[in-house]
């Protein structure tokens, strides 16, 4: 079973209240690993540190959520990013998930929560692949023997 808590997460909004509040929740909740950037740039600069989950504002000065999106999974597209987002247009949603987000959360009173809930349903969904490969190589391997 994996360690929820040895995720490495990096949190992007360029305001610098909301990042620091989703940092200090999801800190209080056991989550050490947590880094925090200002700007798109910063966290495509930071790629190689290789975030398992990303929370990614969608409006932000120097490059949009989109834009970052494009190139977070140009360079890994097995991370996880959940855009984060004031905008409460469904076709932006819509756009962000046909991109590869795997979710999309709206700000508000609950979105740390949300973004807790997240990560609870991509550990769930990474133990159960591993699960399915581990019956995979077994059944490959009775096939040899």
């Amino acid at each position: 079973m994996e360690n929820t808590h040895n995720l490495k997460l990096f949190i992007v909004d360029d305001d610098q209240f909301c990042s620091s509040m989703y940092e200090r929740y999801l800190k209080n909740n056991h989550y050490n690993d947590v880094t925090v950037f200002s700007s798109g740039t910063e966290c495509l600069n930071a790629l190689h540190l290789k975030p398992d989950i990303i929370f990614l504002d969608h409006n932000m000065e120097d490059l949009n959520g989109f834009e970052v999106l494009k190139k977070i999974k140009r360079y890994d597209p097995n991370i996880y990013v959940i855009m984060v987002s004031a905008q409460q247009n469904i076709d932006t949603a819509v756009d962000t998930l046909k991109y590869g987000t795997f979710d999309y959360l709206m700000k508000g009173n609950d979105v740390c929560e949300k973004m807790k809930e997240t990560i609870e349903k991509i550990v769930s969904i990474r133990q159960e692949m591993a699960q399915n490969k581990f019956k995979t190589i077994r059944r490959f391997f009775s096939f040899l023997f």
